[in-house]
């Protein structure tokens, strides 16, 4: 199911929920506008892709060339959505490996793993202590969940 969780609003986020398990998916749009406002983006569409795990296990092994399954990956994107807005690229999630992670508040980790992915699609990185520690910063001030 594709969808924009709510039209009109910017900047657009496109929502396609190909997994089983139940999603706020109206709070996680309104979660990833929140998040891009805050980091100056007030224009722009991005794709938010919730998937099983096969699914982000096939990504990972394709666009990585690491096997195996993983909680997030971002697609940065170069272009525009068609209407002279940029296109910031993709976040793929895989709630189930996100329950796996945090058993003991799924949603949680999945808003965690939201704004993560966008961090990145930004720019953000944590391969260093100083690059992580602000990451994390920015994770756990819009997602309100304090990475481990």
């Amino acid at each position: 199911m594709g969808s924009d969780a709510s039209p009109g609003e910017h900047p657009t986020v496109l929502i396609s929920d190909r997994q089983s398990r139940a999603l706020d998916l109206e709070d996680l749009a309104t979660l990833a506008r929140r998040t891009l406002r805050a980091e100056g983006v007030e224009v722009g569409e991005l794709s938010l892709s919730f998937v099983e795990e096969d699914e982000i296990a096939d990504l990972h092994l394709r666009y990585l060339d690491e096997p195996g399954s993983t909680d997030v990956l971002s697609f940065p994107q170069d272009g525009d959505a068609g209407d002279g807005a940029p296109l910031l690229g993709d976040v793929v999630i895989a709630p189930a490996v996100a329950e796996r992670n945090h058993p003991e508040d799924p949603p949680a980790e999945v808003r965690l793993l939201l704004v993560h992915g966008i961090l990145h699609l930004l720019g953000y990185d944590h391969e260093e202590d100083e690059e992580r520690a602000e990451m994390w910063l920015r994770q756990e001030r819009y997602s309100g969940v304090r990475a481990p």
